[in-house]
């Protein structure tokens, strides 16, 4: 009953001094004299105690935003990236072109230790998903349409990149889709953390579209 009683009359400090801002000003002695205790101990003023929220909340806002700068200069870079890709896809004049463009590129710009290009068409596709070896294990990504980051075992970093492979890592793994073909595009790395579950994939998408409309454009070009 005594607690209630305390938070209410509390209350009516709270409300008094709210709709009365000029209590300060005529009462600045008790301004002066007012201590809150502080978490690190002791006891500040009441303006000192102001003057360091506002610090604080100065720090929080410049974090905020020192982070948003990081984030708009690392998509800047990204998109710098995507774009010197798509000028060196739109040069290619081959599937084996595009594969080595994407090797070169991604290895050297996007730190990525192996880069391969597995494509099929619809037999083989089905011939695949019947088969309890090789890309068969890929048959439940294949169905989809979103590209997936994650760590993968030895037997799924072999069969995507053959001896490049080592006995551990992790994978960006993008469908690939064209009118003729469907495969994944496979970013590696020795490092399993290197592309982990909560890794963002709006430019793994936007990667996985060009590479599928330069193969569709390639098998366009050479369509007798």
């Amino acid at each position: 009953m005594s607690n209630s009683i305390d938070q209410d009359f509390e209350q009516q400090i709270c409300d008094y001094l709210l709709s009365h801002p000029g209590f300060f000003v005529r009462h600045i002695d008790v301004l002066n004299d007012l201590r809150v205790p502080h978490k690190t101990g002791g006891a500040v003023s009441l303006l000192e105690h102001k003057v360091r929220m506002l610090q604080d909340k100065t720090e929080a806002y410049q974090k905020q935003l020192q982070e948003l700068v990081t984030v708009a200069r690392d998509n800047e870079q990204l998109n710098q990236r995507l774009h010197r890709l798509t000028l060196n896809l739109i040069e290619a004049q081959s599937r084996e072109d595009i594969l080595a463009t994407l090797q070169d590129e991604l290895r050297e710009r996007f730190n990525a230790d192996a880069v391969e290009l597995k494509l099929f068409s619809t037999r083989e596709l089905e011939e695949a998903q019947v088969s309890e070896s090789g890309l068969a294990m890929f048959r439940t990504f294949m169905n989809t349409d979103k590209p997936t980051c994650g760590p993968l075992k030895a037997d799924k970093l072999r069969t995507l990149f053959g001896e490049q492979a080592g006995d551990e890592g992790s994978a960006a793994l993008i469908p690939i889709r064209t009118s003729d073909l469907s495969g994944i595009l496979a970013i590696g790395s020795k490092d399993r953390q290197r592309f982990h579950s909560g890794k963002s994939v709006d430019f793994l998408v936007r990667l996985g579209e060009l590479v599928s409309l330069s193969l569709q454009s390639m098998d366009i070009r050479h369509t007798p």
